[in-house]
């Protein structure tokens, strides 16, 4: 609960998440935006700009929350602002093809050398979904792997935990699923060869695909290990099982070509989000010819949807990328870089247990006593408490991170030299609270 400081700051957030409850299950459209992982009442947005977002109470915020990683510019980028207004005056969705989407499409492919045809829809987990449908097609075969950690979407069958070993190999992560739906899923620990070895061994001529993050954004940042990638990839293609990447959130953000260039390993289907629509509601689907090509109307792999490719989402992400350069990626490394080191002086300075994960922009603080963190099972491990304090200090100075030990944070292009400083010099203020 708030204290009387807190309330008079945040007035109008708490008055209004508490009409919004009325109406809204919980108060919110996504369970993570109610606070309740850091034991704090959500602070409502009235506008976001740059680096910054602004509350309804008027407080100022460095904003390293960044719509979930899907701003990589800034809020509100000038440039991408003013092709969306264009568009607006064309219409804002034909139920039609056009050339936005092809030209979009173009981009993707030039971009990502494993993706030779793309067909967007509206969200990630609608990606995965397709993925996974297709992969099944493809194969003909019925079992999918997943790892424990790695985010999917809502889709039934990726909303698993691993069980005790291959014998059980998934349990329902969320009620309303029935055992039946996911008794082809097996979910493995992420980085773990032994596991992915065992389950190949056991099951590797039922297994459709192996679907990951190459880099884990949502039990904070996991990055996979290169020789686990390796292996996957040369396990699927044995047993002729398809390899995807689920790119959602690096595609893009840790390189313009995806996790996929970091690595230098080619998956055969690959999930985008995020980044890709400028902002705006977006996912697709890209890969192989041979693989895509099953889709509808070629093939007999079903997919439809009156919002893909709806041209104002087309408009932000093609106003995006082309903004995004090599040198781009240059000068988020080196902030980002900078801000991971000093953060982790000032918090180790004042006694905290805390280990960080980076890849590109973005990062996770983890505060535990573990020396590395490679797995759901080290990120649980995590102090909670702790990193409550540390949440609720930064966001009384005006710094948000994302409300979960469990997310990631980023910084876009506007997240100057000038705003990492500032960073700093509230972290600092913080760690002196909470020790």
């Amino acid at each position: 609960m708030p204290n009387g400081r807190e309330k008079e700051k945040y007035n109008k957030s708490i008055e209004t998440f508490e009409r919004a409850k009325k109406v809204l299950v919980g108060g919110v459209n996504s369970p993570v935006r109610s606070f309740r992982a850091v034991n704090s009442n959500p602070v409502i947005i009235s506008r976001a700009k740059g680096p910054y977002l602004y509350d309804i109470d008027g407080n100022e915020y460095i904003d390293l929350i960044c719509s979930w990683g899907a701003q990589i510019l800034g809020h509100a980028n000038e440039i991408v602002e003013n092709a969306i207004k264009e568009q607006l005056e064309e219409g804002v969705n034909y139920g039609l093809t056009s050339e936005k989407e092809i030209e979009l499409a173009e981009i993707i492919c030039k971009a990502i050398p494993s993706i030779e045809k793309v067909r967007f829809m509206n969200s990630g987990t609608e990606a995965t979904m397709t993925a996974i449908r297709l992969s099944r097609a493809y194969t003909k075969k019925k079992k999918i792997v997943t790892f424990e950690g790695c985010y999917h979407g809502h889709v039934d069958y990726t909303l698993t935990k691993a069980g005790s070993g291959l014998a059980t190999y998934s349990m329902a992560k969320s009620d309303g699923i029935p055992t039946e739906f996911i008794q082809h899923t097996i979910t493995l620990k992420y980085n773990s060869l032994s596991d992915i070895e065992d389950a190949f061994k056991k099951f590797g001529n039922e297994i459709a695909c192996v679907i990951l993050e190459p880099i884990a954004g949502n039990m904070g940042v996991v990055p996979a290990k290169k020789e686990f990638l390796e292996e996957l990839r040369y396990l699927t293609e044995k047993y002729n099982s398809l390899l995807i990447f689920d790119e959602v959130i690096t595609g893009f953000r840790v390189a313009y070509g995806g996790a996929q260039e970091i690595y230098n390993i080619k998956p055969d289907l690959t999930c985008l989000g995020k980044i890709i629509g400028g902002g705006l509601p977006i996912g697709a689907l890209g890969g192989k010819e041979e693989i895509m090509n099953m889709l509808t109307p070629l093939g007999h792999v079903y997919h439809a949807g009156t919002f893909s490719g709806n041209p104002l989402s087309m408009t932000a992400g093609i106003a995006t990328l082309k903004q995004l350069k090599r040198e781009s990626y240059y000068q988020l490394e080196n902030l980002a870089s900078k801000l991971e080191k000093r953060v982790n002086e000032i918090l180790k300075g004042s006694k905290i247990s805390v280990i960080s994960n980076r890849v590109g922009s973005m990062m996770t603080f983890f505060f535990t006593k573990l020396n590395s963190v490679e797995n759901y099972e080290h990120v649980a491990s995590c102090d909670l408490k702790l990193f409550s304090a540390f949440f609720k200090e930064l966001m009384n100075n005006g710094v948000l991170l994302p409300p979960s030990q469990f997310e990631s944070c980023f910084i876009t292009l506007s997240h100057n030299e000038y705003v990492i400083e500032e960073i700093i010099r509230k972290v600092e203020i913080a760690a002196n609270r909470i020790t």
